[in-house]
């Protein structure tokens, strides 16, 4: 059978650690990019959550194919970069936007991928197979910590002491947190399924780049602020705040450059934004999408103390709303 390409993922739901543990896998939650590779006889072909071609943005995905020389597989995972040993998504941004990375942006920012199922392997679709049993089929390719690629352990069969252990570790290494998935699930592209969960040590969310304030003193000339919004049940963009911390200088110059063309002389909000933040503001057309990390929302949506942590260009716009 010819595996169909590209696969849509299987998304988690937002949720908290379930009480019935022995019926649950843990896996570390990885802050990087999603995307499933292929390995065939043509070699590797690799997709992002939007369905594009992502191989030529991450070449090291190409040492699949001398690890798995004899098997056409289909795995789904997360491309990572590592700092010190911990997943940094800031680091990966330097990669995630660069569509034919030279040489020495591979040498400085490497990445590895960090693969968490098998959907496909020797002809044979996986989907209905239990997520254990995909997780053993995908220790039998045996291409952990070789080359490219890596294949942490799961937790299954977990009493409550080993549960909070391995959630405390995360919140001491200041890791995303943990993603709970069934030991039974099967696996059902393109769908967001509760019997996946992801476990948040702190809030993020996707939102809409609708414009930037004008920078001051240090950021003088370049981006101060970035205005951000999200979709409302009947498809309104609304304010929801404005970022200005969690940027890097190169990160800002990087933003100044891919917001420049993306200018209009309207703001892009379908209800009015309050004074003190449209007042001197830069409006752009509603194309990007970011990440930020939050406290809490106020009773009027908006965000309370977001941090920005990234573009985000395996999102659409479209699909940022408040029921993330």
């Amino acid at each position: 059978m010819t595996m169909p390409w590209p696969v849509e993922p299987m998304m988690a739901a937002t949720g908290d650690l379930p009480g019935d543990g022995e019926r649950w896998g843990l896996e570390l939650k990885w802050d990087g990019v999603r995307v499933l590779a292929h390995v065939g006889s043509g070699g590797v072909r690799a997709c992002g959550r939007r369905g594009g071609d992502v191989a030529g943005r991450y070449p090291e995905l190409s040492g699949l194919a001398d690890l798995l020389p004899h098997n056409d597989v289909v795995l789904d995972g997360e491309i990572v970069a590592f700092d010190q040993g911990r997943p940094s998504f800031e680091r990966l941004q330097r990669r995630m936007h660069v569509t034919r990375p030279d040489p020495r942006l591979i040498r400085e920012v490497p990445v590895r991928y960090v693969a968490f199922d098998v959907l496909f392997l020797g002809g044979r679709p996986l989907y209905d197979l239990p997520y254990a049993d995909r997780r053993a089929l995908l220790a039998e390719l045996d291409v952990a910590g070789t080359g490219p690629v890596e294949v942490p352990p799961y937790l299954h069969g977990a009493d409550t002491d080993q549960v909070k252990e391995l959630l405390d570790f995360t919140q001491e290494q200041h890791l995303e947190g943990l993603l709970a998935k069934r030991l039974d699930s099967p696996y059902r592209p393109g769908r967001r399924v509760d019997f996946w969960r992801k476990v948040k040590n702190f809030m993020t969310r996707e939102v809409v780049i609708c414009g930037w304030k004008p920078g001051k003193g240090r950021r003088e000339g370049g981006v101060g602020s970035l205005l951000l919004g999200e979709y409302d049940a009947k498809g309104r963009l609304c304010f929801v705040g404005h970022v200005g911390t969690g940027f890097t200088d190169r990160a800002l110059d990087e933003l100044y450059g891919i917001l420049w063309p993306l200018r209009r002389p309207t703001s892009p909000y379908d209800e009015a934004v309050p004074r003190e933040y449209g007042r001197d503001a830069q409006w752009v057309e509603p194309r990007l999408v970011g990440e930020v990390a939050y406290g809490a929302r106020t009773r009027d949506g908006r965000l309370r103390h977001p941090s920005w942590r990234g573009l985000r260009d395996d999102k659409d716009p479209l699909e940022v709303g408040f029921e993330q």
